[in-house]
């Protein structure tokens, strides 16, 4: 039987940085915060939000020059010295440097103190609150990796939208636990951010933790299990303030829900390759084009 993983998932507040000296000093801040939470409730897992050591501002995407970093730069340095003290896998958000330009990137460091790997944000947002494709470039590819038997994969704030990514996670990959790190401001899309979360969650019936960073502006986790309801409800975070929330997976439970309620066995292998009946247009008429 698959124990049980435990995550300390951090909605933690992100001042102003504008300058590198600036960011360091908060992530060391930072670190020394999950330190002390981490001996209050060990974890096996321990997770932050999108950005993790910047705040989400044309001020400071506007020094990306300073700001951003390679893999191996100075927030790798902070996690990956914290996850050896801790012994448990962290994974946090930078500004990435890549091929010239700049990626949102969601980075695993593992007790070992090594990088196991990195996902770059897919789906770049430009509505509302957000002005990233004027910054960067999306991600293309996928990362999965494996702890304590459970397999784990994250995604990036505006790519819970996007139901293809988190359906093929979980049907193709076997992926059980999305960690969607974010930055959701409160703009018009804040609204319906939770009904993504709870549909993404319950039609993979996986675990879905979706982490945001606090501050008036943001706030608001939430982490749903693989079945939501009145008697299994998701876990809400606080509104707007600071928290680092004691959560846990458990795989047993994915089991016995796909065994309740057998959505994914009863799809069907391929629903293009039904007929369309339409009586008042061709298909090519109706067809969605991109």
């Amino acid at each position: 039987m698959t124990p049980r993983l435990r995550l300390l998932a951090c909605q933690i507040a992100i001042p102003p940085v504008a300058t590198a000296p600036a960011r360091d000093r908060f992530l060391a801040e930072t670190a020394e915060k999950i330190h002390r939470r981490f001996a209050q409730a060990p974890a096996d897992l321990v997770v932050l939000p999108e950005l993790s050591g910047i705040d989400y501002s044309r001020a400071a995407f506007d020094r990306l020059d300073q700001l951003a970093e390679p893999l191996e730069g100075p927030s790798s340095e902070v996690f990956r010295a914290l996850a050896g003290e801790l012994g448990v896998p962290i994974v946090y958000g930078i500004p990435r440097r890549a091929d010239g330009g700049y990626r949102i990137s969601q980075v695993v460091v593992g007790p070992e103190r090594r990088i196991l790997g990195h996902f770059d944000k897919i789906h770049i947002a430009q509505y509302g609150a957000s002005f990233e494709k004027e910054y960067f470039s999306r991600g293309r590819h996928l990362f999965v990796f494996e702890h304590l038997g459970i397999r784990i994969a994250p995604i990036i704030c505006y790519d819970i939208r996007i139901p293809e990514l988190s359906r093929t996670l979980a049907l193709q990959h076997g992926v059980q636990l999305i960690l969607h790190c974010g930055a959701y401001a409160r703009d018009e899309s804040f609204a319906s951010w939770h009904d993504f979360v709870v549909a993404r969650a319950m039609e993979n019936q996986i675990y879905l933790l979706s982490l945001n960073r606090a501050g008036a502006d943001f706030g608001r986790s939430l982490f749903c299990g693989p079945w939501v309801d009145e008697e299994s409800p998701a876990v809400a975070f606080p509104e707007t303030d600071e928290a680092f929330v004691s959560l846990s997976v458990d795989p047993a439970r994915i089991q016995s829900v796909r065994k309740q309620y057998s959505f994914l066995q009863d799809r069907l292998e391929d629903y293009r390759a039904l007929p369309l009946e339409s009586a008042d247009a061709p298909p090519e008429a109706v067809a969605l084009r991109l």
